[in-house]
């Protein structure tokens, strides 16, 4: 039953009490004015029309409140016809949650069972676990048992030694005591009888030497002064001649020596000989790709050589294209240019320029990766980071056909070998020959020696004294000191003069190269300068703003004369000045 079917029941239950006790009260009065004489006083009338006035209130109270409760009762059936939609809403819903609760608990107990057994096979699991993990503990603990066991055992004999040797060693000294005091008493005799002995001998001593200044004519002094002259020439003799052996024979060993260390560094240091090559191979997914590549009118093989300054040259050779230019660092990122163009597809001046941007990038970032794989090979851990992107540019730079940052990391380890077996710091003596070719990565752009250079770098970036000392005297610029500088001078003497290192034809091929490249870039107004045909031709980049036509043949001549004039090569050499004027517009 609802809270409005409960109000409603107690508003009629009220109303009842009131009619009802209204309706007692009226049959009463009426009881009392039937058995009541007829009045006849004023007064008893007045009192009769105002019980009858009372009685008609009391009608119109109890026709008020049968209408009330009849509006109660339907109202109530109302309430009723509700309450029982309401009941078959509630059985219905009843019977629903009992079912949806049957369901649940029947998909409950099945999960319950699956958990169940899930727990079973997970606890038999772990207990089989920790029954062999148990297992294994009490095999380790049985063990250590044994062998703490087998300890005390050890320790309880070798106690028991040491105790039967300490009883012996005690009986021994005890024996020894007794020797001792009667060897005392004996010495005590002898010394008394040496006592007399030597004052005996003293007076004869005396007695003689008196017989010998008579006879001789000289005194004690003199003859001890004369004797300590002839004695003190006489060592100084025997003293010269033995510095002289000593020295030969610790310059004969330190010959030996030396000849081992150098000889037992450069054996633990395995290097590959040289393979410098000036010609890269690319290899193309078909012939029809070299069409693709030369363009139409060779628009295309133009302007790829003109942006990275390495010669391509397409032969007979199926499916490949060579790159040829003396400069590797150029080369690495003219091969790795014409990759990405060939993968792409898309090839046309524009994009070789935007890809030629994108290989120079990647190009440094490989640099900058080899720098940190060389210092981690050598040990080197703290280093500024200028000094390794410098590191870096030596990945693609030669030195007479050598590997510049590998003949680093060789010197390295040279030094460090070296050092090791003369027991000096390591450390300090590897970052020497680790960075003592450093300035090379600056020639072109600094003027002087490459170990000034470099030793300006190193003292610039924080480098102690000891190793810019070294860096700038491993040339011999500047007189080596510290042994430090000796090692370096040493080490790089061994990994350049090793079979096999070196090539001089190659590296004089490539200086002239660069004299050239050098010469052009010297002009006022040039802004690239490319070598290129093994030397015989000079592309000269200049800028159109500010060298006309006329300009530009003055500077291919001024270039021709001064290369005439300082070099000297084979054939002849072509000058060739391109001059190009650009004007771009963007349509809105």
């Amino acid at each position: 039953m609802t809270a409005f079917n409960v109000v409603i029941l107690v508003v009629v239950l009220l109303l009842v009490v009131v009619v009802v006790g209204a309706v007692l009260l009226g049959v009463r009065t009426l009881r009392r004015l039937s058995l009541a004489p007829a009045p006849e006083d004023p007064a008893f009338i007045a009192e009769k029309d105002r019980q009858e006035q009372s009685l008609a209130a009391l009608r119109n109270a109890a026709d008020e409140a049968n209408s009330t409760i009849d509006v109660a009762k339907s109202a109530a059936a109302a309430a009723r016809t509700e309450a029982a939609a309401a009941k078959a809403e509630a059985k219905a819903a009843r019977a629903e949650a009992r079912r949806v609760l049957d369901d649940a608990r029947a998909e409950a107990d099945t999960v319950l069972e699956r958990a169940h057994k899930q727990a079973e096979a997970d606890a038999e699991q772990l207990r089989a676990t920790a029954r062999r993990s148990g297992e294994r503990e009490v095999a380790v603990l049985a063990a250590t048992t044994r062998e703490q066991a087998a300890e005390v055992e050890r320790r309880a004999a070798r106690m028991d030694e040491r105790e039967r040797l300490h009883t012996e060693e005690v009986e021994r000294l005890a024996e020894r005591e007794r020797q001792l005091t009667a060897a005392s008493a004996a010495l005590a005799a002898r010394e008394a009888a040496l006592l007399e002995r030597e004052q005996a001998l003293a007076e004869a001593e005396e007695q003689r030497r008196r017989e010998l200044e008579r006879v001789a004519g000289l005194t004690a002094d003199s003859a001890r002064a004369e004797l300590v002259e002839s004695i003190e020439g006489q060592a100084k003799r025997e003293a010269a001649l033995l510095i002289r052996e000593i020295e030969a024979d610790a310059r004969g060993t330190a010959e030996q020596r030396a000849r081992h260390i150098v000889v037992d560094a450069i054996q633990r240091v395995a290097s590959e000989q040289t393979a410098e090559s000036v010609v890269s191979v690319l290899h193309l997914p078909g012939d029809e790709m070299k069409g693709r590549i030369i363009g139409r009118e060779g628009r295309n093989i133009r302007a790829f050589e003109s942006v990275t300054g390495v010669n391509l040259i397409i032969d007979d050779t199926p499916e490949a294209v060579l790159l040829s230019c003396f400069d590797p660092v150029r080369r690495e990122v003219g091969r790795l240019t014409l990759e990405k163009l060939v993968l792409d597809g898309r090839i046309h001046p524009h994009r070789i320029e935007e890809v030629y941007d994108l290989a120079r990038h990647e190009v440094e970032e490989l640099c900058h990766r080899a720098a940190e794989d060389a210092l981690v090979e050598v040990g080197i851990t703290e280093i500024h980071p200028e000094l390794v992107t410098l590191l870096g540019r030596l990945r693609y730079r030669t030195s007479y056909g050598q590997n510049v940052l590998k003949h680093l990391v060789e010197t390295a380890h040279i030094a460090g070998i070296m050092a090791a077996e003369l027991r000096l710091d390591v450390p300090t003596i590897k970052r020497c020959a680790f960075l003592h070719d450093i300035g090379k990565a600056l020639t072109h752009e600094v003027e002087g020696s490459h170990a000034i250079i470099g030793a300006d770098l190193a003292r610039r970036y924080g480098e102690s004294e000891d190793v810019v000392h070294a860096i700038e005297a491993h040339h011999n610029e500047v007189p080596p000191q510290t042994i430090e500088a000796v090692l370096t001078q040493a080490s790089d003497a061994c990994s350049g003069g090793r079979p096999g290192a070196r090539r001089e034809s190659l590296e004089a091929y490539v200086k002239r190269l660069e004299r050239i490249e050098e010469i052009a870039a010297g002009k006022l107004g040039v802004e690239k300068v490319f070598a290129m045909q093994a030397g015989r031709e000079i592309r000269v980049m200049v800028k159109p703003e500010d060298v006309d036509d006329i300009g530009a043949a003055v500077l291919a001549r001024d270039v021709a004369k001064q290369i005439e004039e300082e070099l000297t090569y084979p054939g002849q050499i072509r000058v060739t000045v391109v001059r190009e004027s650009r004007v771009t517009e963007i349509a809105r």
